[in-house]
C-alpha cells in the first residue's frame, strides 16, 4: 500500500492578517495545529513547507517523525515556490496540497479523495464550490518540479485534467486571510 503524504504550506507572511496566523489559538492549540492534526488522522506524513518565522516552526513540530519539514528560502517569491520547495521531498505517490490556514477541515476529506484516487487531481466540493485540499496524482511531482516560480497550481492542474469529488464539509472553503475571517471561523466551531 503506498503512503498517504500530505504537502501543507505554511510559509506565508500573513500579511493580510496583520499577525501570524498559522500560531493564532485554536481550541486546545493553534491553526496550524489542527490543520496538521486532520492532515495526521488520514495521512502517513506531513511535509509541512516553512518559510516566514521557519525557526518557530522547526522548534515546534521538528521532533515529530511524522511532519517532513522543509524550508522555502523563497517564500517571499509566492506560493507556488513553497509548492515547488515542498513537492520534493513528498516521494513518487499520489499526494495532498493543503493549507495551513485551514483549521476546520476534517480527516474525512483526507479519506473520500483517497478512495476516489486515480490519474487525475482530485478537488474536493461542497455546495458546487471547489475547496481544499487537494489529492495529486504522481505526475504531478514532476510537472511541479519542472515549472518555474511563475506558473500557478491552477494552471497545471487545468492542464493535466481535474475531477471534482462531493464532501460533506463546509470547512474545504474556510480560509483565513484576514482578521473577519479569523473571527467568523471562530464562531463556526
Amino acid at each position: 500500500m503506498s503512503e498517504k503524504v500530505c504537502l501543507m504550506l505554511a510559509a506565508g507572511l500573513s500579511s493580510r492578517m496583520g499577525q501570524w496566523k498559522m500560531m493564532l489559538p485554536w481550541g486546545e492549540g493553534t491553526v496550524l495545529d489542527s490543520a496538521l492534526a486532520a492532515a495526521l488522522s488520514f495521512c502517513d506524513r506531513v511535509v509541512l513547507v516553512t518559510g516566514f518565522r521557519g525557526a518557530e516552526l522547526n522548534w515546534r513540530y521538528g521532533d515529530n517523525g511524522r511532519i517532513t519539514l522543509c524550508h522555502n528560502e523563497d517564500f517571499t517569491e509566492g506560493m507556488f515556490s513553497s509548492i515547488r520547495c515542498g513537492t520534493a521531498a513528498v516521494g513518487g505517490g499520489h499526494f495532498f496540497l493543503a493549507l495551513g490556514d485551514m483549521p476546520a477541515v476534517s480527516g474525512a476529506v483526507y479519506r473520500t479523495l483517497w478512495q476516489q484516487r486515480d490519474a487525475t487531481c482530485l478537488i474536493p466540493e461542497y455546495a458546487q464550490g471547489k475547496g481544499h485540499p487537494v489529492l495529486l496524482p504522481p505526475a504531478m511531482r514532476d510537472a511541479v518540479l519542472a515549472a518555474d516560480n511563475q506558473t500557478s497550481m491552477k494552471t497545471l492542474i487545468a492542464c493535466h485534467g481535474q475531477r471534482r469529488v462531493p464532501v460533506s464539509e463546509g470547512a474545504i472553503h474556510w480560509d483565513m486571510d484576514t482578521p473577519e475571517q479569523y473571527q467568523q471561523l471562530l464562531r463556526r466551531r
